[in-house]
């Protein structure tokens, strides 16, 4: 199964072949654990080699909190809120507008609002401010009468603006996560992990992880001054909102990360914050009536993927469509019928988001089409009216594609109808590991606005009249640090399994490795020579359902995201799958079913595939063909063929794969046998005869027309018939 040059084969990496010393440890391991060899064989990869060390990452008992106080500033930071709140100063909370940030803001407003503080909020607009603090913003909250401002998500490279705030009498708290600048911003505190002088031995916080660990030292030092208490305290009230910014800005599920999922998981099952319970129900439900009573709600099962996929897109939605404040006021509102409407909100915003994203990625992949990607390491585009909220989701797209960074670029909002080298415009990037896009993007500071962000995402502003410029020197600084493999995507698998290993016992026992995420990934197994038994197009094409066989067992497979025409299987091929286990749960009964993640051809269907090719170039070149090998085209072969593409074309389909024809011909009324080097035959004959218009692309794919009407064309007049014809010998 070939793919276009431009979108690389997926490498598949085993991450260990399980033989040796392995073997016996892992067999140690299902003995002394009572767990299945291929759980074992999870653990073992995810380093837990040893049954005490793989029964304390089941129960959590090697997790730990570490102290708050580790962190730098954290002291002078909470003594400076506790003076605000006695003095009845009125803090604003600044947050940022995705997930992290909306989650972040909810925390700390809740958390400071409990102990009695004057506080409010401000979240930048996306379109019309941008990410992260800015001046202008500033003075609006110092004319509400804030002195004290408490950053979540952002600020870590707000030098000059907290500079300026310390002027006109606002003080700056800065709460981050993401990578900082040589100079941190002089403010009264700088409290984040990644600060190089930060002793924390925790560095993967997300931005509200980092607000968590904030309450937790003022809850100790000034409330319960016992420090089990406040972490339990403030684990019961907000481990919930922590865990889903957690799990939205992909931290590494490990240490604090997996207690803070794990308990905040738990609570959403049994939410007792109305906007939280509205946005499940809004997000699942089955009809247009709402549930007005939530307790009521059949309890849903609440995973990272259910946070990661549902409800994060639909938070997210309101920053990157409408406004954050949508989704901090879902969270906190206290009545459900508001909190419902708000969550519909959400849910459309989503919609509208999809569509928005669907659009700009046809556009930016016909822009790629005009690109030199052999050439190319970094893939940059730029549009004057593409949605800011959108381009970083549409990067995502691009990068998973093509196996390399990209950078979106919108001058969206640069109104006038002729262009300025001025004009600013925001830009969003993802990046495939060995680039950091943070270094990346300092490399290029000459050309930029600002910058910021993490090793794999990042955002930027760039005058237009700068942005080649800046193409030209990302594409340096990667071409000095990008290899070929780095953009190369890989796809990982613990091991491999046999059809009769995909069980439902299997898929309800996975969940002992719980909470997936970064550093703890949903497990993945590859299943070798099974036969495509059925295939068809779920979701208006939009989808894969397939049913793979080994012979005597079959599985349901669902391939997301992608068309049967796209994937270039058919029934009877076979092939090599890479996925994810599932259990499907439908009007109550539960079966197991594989979510696809790649497919490729099967070794044994490629040798056989690779022999046909050869063996049509060898006839070409003149090698006899011999009777047995049905391979020289009758009368009827071109007939069945030409009947068969002119049923196509009418059809409204003129664009068809060798596989697709031969596939489809031997499947329809025609039954007729059309092998691979016969229609290769009768399609070079249709060509020199002229007898269709014909053009051959990559990968075997056929572009043809017919003209209606044209006179009929005798087939003997094909020299390449005859030349044919004249090499059929008798078999020896």
């Amino acid at each position: 199964m070939k793919k276009t040059k431009e979108v690389k084969e997926k490498r598949w990496i085993l991450k260990s072949d399980f033989s040796g010393d392995s073997a016996a440890e892992v067999a140690e391991l299902s003995r002394a654990l009572v767990i299945s060899p291929i759980i074992s064989k999870l653990l073992y990869n995810r380093g837990y080699t040893t049954p005490a060390e793989a029964r304390k990452f089941i129960c959590m008992e090697n997790e730990m909190l570490s102290n708050p106080f580790d962190m730098k500033d954290m002291s002078v930071g909470i003594a400076r809120i506790k003076t605000a709140v006695e003095r009845k100063e009125k803090i604003t909370v600044y947050g940022d507008y995705d997930v992290d940030g909306v989650t972040a803001v909810c925390t700390l407003y809740l958390y400071l609002k409990s102990i009695g503080a004057d506080v409010s909020y401000y979240i930048p607009n996306r379109n019309g401010e941008g990410y992260g603090v800015s001046c202008s913003a500033i003075d609006a909250i110092a004319a509400t009468g804030s002195t004290l401002v408490i950053t979540v998500d952002t600020g870590i490279t707000a030098n000059e603006e907290v500079e300026y705030a310390k002027k006109i009498g606002v003080d700056f708290i800065i709460t981050d996560h993401h990578e900082c600048h040589t100079e941190l911003p002089l403010a009264v505190a700088a409290i984040n992990p990644h600060r190089p002088d930060c002793p924390s031995p925790f560095k993967e916080l997300a931005g509200v992880g980092v607000v968590f660990k904030l309450i937790c030292a003022y809850e100790e030092r000034y409330v319960t001054h016992d420090k089990i208490k406040a972490t339990a305290k403030i684990f019961a009230s907000y481990a919930d909102l922590v865990a889903i910014g957690t799990i939205a800005d992909v931290m590494p599920v490990k240490e604090e990360n997996r207690i803070i999922i794990k308990c905040g998981l738990g609570m959403m099952e049994n939410t007792s914050k109305v906007g939280l319970a509205a946005l499940i129900e809004a997000s699942t439900k089955k009809t247009d009536v709402p549930q007005q009573d939530s307790k009521k709600k059949k309890k849903s099962k609440i995973s990272s993927g259910f946070i990661g996929y549902t409800l994060a897109p639909r938070i997210n939605a309101a920053g990157r469509i409408k406004s954050a404040s949508m989704a901090v006021e879902l969270f906190l509102e206290n009545d459900y019928a508001e909190a419902y409407k708000i969550a519909e909100e959400l849910c459309a915003a989503n919609k509208e988001r999809q569509s928005e994203e669907n659009k700009i990625m046809e556009e930016a992949y016909k822009k790629i089409e005009e690109i030199d990607l052999e050439n190319t390491s970094v893939i940059v585009l730029d549009a004057d009216n593409w949605h800011h909220g959108v381009i970083g989701i549409v990067a995502s797209r691009i990068t998973e594609k093509y196996g390399r960074p990209s950078i979106l670029v919108s001058f969206e909002g640069n109104d006038s109808a002729v262009h300025s080298p001025d004009d600013a415009g925001k830009g969003s990037g993802r990046s495939v590991k060995g680039m950091n896009l943070v270094d990346a993007l300092s490399y290029c500071e000459d050309h930029l606005l600002k910058y910021g962000g993490h090793e794999l995402a990042a955002g930027l502003s760039v005058s237009r009249g700068e942005l080649d410029n800046f193409r030209k020197k990302i594409n340096e600084y990667a071409a000095l640090n990008l290899s070929e493999e780095d953009m190369t995507p890989t796809l990982e698998a613990d091991t491999e399994v046999a059809l009769e290993d995909i069980t439902l016992a299997l898929a309800d026992g996975l969940r002992i490795l719980e909470p997936y995420g970064v550093a703890n990934p949903i497990p993945a197994f590859i299943l070798r020579g099974v036969t495509v038994m059925e295939i068809s197009g779920v979701s208006a094409g939009k989808h894969t359902r397939l049913t793979v066989t080994d012979g005597n067992l079959s599985v349901t497979a669902m391939y997301f995201s992608a068309s049967p025409e796209s994937l270039g299987i058919y029934p009877g091929d076979e092939i090599d799958l890479l996925f994810n286990i599932d259990v499907n749960d439908w009007l109550g009964r539960r079966t197991v079913q594989i979510i696809v993640r790649d497919i490729k051809t099967s070794e044994k269907q490629a040798r056989s595939e690779e022999l046909e090719r050869a063996r049509f170039e060898e006839i070409r070149s003149g090698a006899r063909i011999y009777k047995e090998e049905n391979a020289v085209p009758s009368r009827e072969d071109f007939a069945t063929v030409y009947k068969f593409l002119l049923s196509s074309q009418r059809n409204g389909t003129n664009r068809l794969s060798h596989r697709d024809i031969t596939t489809r011909i031997s499947k329809s009324q025609y039954g007729a046998e059309i092998g691979y080097v016969k229609l290769k035959i009768i399609m070079m004959v249709f060509k020199e005869l002229n007898l269709i218009s014909l053009e051959e692309h990559d990968d075997e794919i056929y572009t043809f027309n017919i003209r209606f009407g044209a006179p009929k064309t005798d087939l003997e007049k094909s020299n390449l018939l005859k030349k044919i014809r004249s090499q059929l010998r008798p078999k020896n």
